[in-house]
């Protein structure tokens, strides 16, 4: 069993904001020493960390990203959130959920557990 799922829209018009959720199943959020990351990758382009919720609630953004990103989480529904601001065409993408035991750096991708991915589109 997949230890990780997205779940959100499929298609989000431009302008607004996008909220996936991962839910995450047989770790525990806090319990479990890991940074519960969002990444993307767009149609022909490599994978973008996005950022990280760490174990303890420290989150970690790109900081191209920054401004427009914010992380949470529900502790008792074991789930954690990406949302994503004033999103346009350039943010179509699939976005995946991941989890390591190591902040890393961005550009590693080596991940412990990864979601399936979800294909978000942005299209009015």
């Amino acid at each position: 069993q997949v230890p990780l799922q997205e779940s959100g829209p499929g298609l989000v018009t431009p302008s607004q904001t996008l909220s996936l959720t991962c839910t995450v199943s047989g770790l525990s959020l806090t319990r479990s020493a890991y940074f519960w990351t969002w990444l993307r990758q767009p149609l022909g382009k490599g994978l973008e960390w996005m950022g990280a919720i760490g174990y303890n609630g420290t989150t970690l953004y790109s900081p191209s990203l920054r401004s427009r990103t914010s992380f949470s989480w529900d502790t008792a529904k074991n789930q954690f959130t990406l949302q994503l601001s004033s999103v346009t065409p350039e943010d179509t993408a699939v976005y995946y959920c991941a989890a390591r035991g190591v902040v890393g750096v961005p550009e590693d991708f080596e991940y412990d557990f990864w979601g399936q991915g979800i294909q978000v589109t942005v299209s009015s």
